[in-house]
């Protein structure tokens, strides 16, 4: 589903990417995980062209993202995205968030946008929201709407950048439960997270990265038990000893 090669970035001398390469299968989980400015976020906008690299190749269910023949909007359409920080729109109805890009993009009919946006919205738990705007809800429902949101363009994939670290600690779960769930239906997920319980409950590999490289790139079992680098064992030891 997902094919990066020697995929490399840099903004003026900074090499934010050296050469990673890694593959993600239809119905994958990945977890990518590390510290701080590792990367993380850079690659997986790389892989639905938010983000442009210099040299290496992605390609997403056949089609080459870096390539200048590629109608990338077309792309992210098919690729489902949610941020850190929720990115709906603010003066527009729950409902409306949900139903603009289906409209504007699929070229469905509004009844049929609304119909798919409210399913959407109540496998979310959000059902009774739809007439609210975003300010009206918590963090953490605002980004299960965003989630119902990228549902709602029948995605091939779904790339998560963090999208539980701007929530407050009782919110996470809510948002990782959907999540979770996802993973259970078999959709192909990449996920930026530092939240090792989601990783350890359903990632199928776990990629880490440190200084723009992957570092590791594991089966859940081997990375939660004896990870090769020295690097991802320091990370761990930090991360899972509180």
């Amino acid at each position: 589903m997902i094919e990066m090669s020697n995929v490399s970035k840099h903004y003026g001398q900074f090499q934010v990417l050296t050469d990673c390469s890694t593959t993600v299968s239809k119905g994958e989980v990945i977890v990518v995980c590390g510290p701080s400015g590792s990367g993380k976020s850079t690659l997986i906008k790389c892989v639905n062209g938010l983000e442009p690299f210099q040299s290496g190749k992605i390609t997403v269910d056949g089609v080459s993202v870096g390539a200048p023949e590629t109608d990338l909007p077309k792309l992210r359409a098919r690729v489902g995205m949610v941020f850190q920080n929720f990115e709906l729109f603010p003066h527009m109805s729950i409902t409306e968030n949900l139903t603009i890009g289906q409209i504007k993009v699929l070229k469905r009919s509004a009844e049929e946008a609304t119909e798919i946006g409210l399913k959407l919205l109540d496998r979310v738990g959000l059902k009774a929201q739809a007439g609210k705007f975003p300010g009206q809800l918590s963090g953490g429902q605002q980004q299960r709407v965003a989630i119902a949101r990228a549902l709602s363009m029948n995605p091939i994939c779904m790339l998560f950048d963090e999208p539980t670290s701007a929530l407050d600690p009782e919110m996470v779960n809510e948002v990782l439960d959907v999540m979770v769930e996802l993973a259970h239906e078999g959709m192909t997920m990449m996920c930026v997270t530092h939240e090792m319980g989601f990783a350890r409950k359903v990632a199928d590999r776990v990629i880490f990265m440190d200084q723009g490289r992957i570092v590791e790139d594991a089966t859940k079992a081997d990375f939660f038990g004896t990870p090769r680098s020295e690097r991802a064992q320091q990370f761990l030891s930090k991360i899972l000893s509180h």
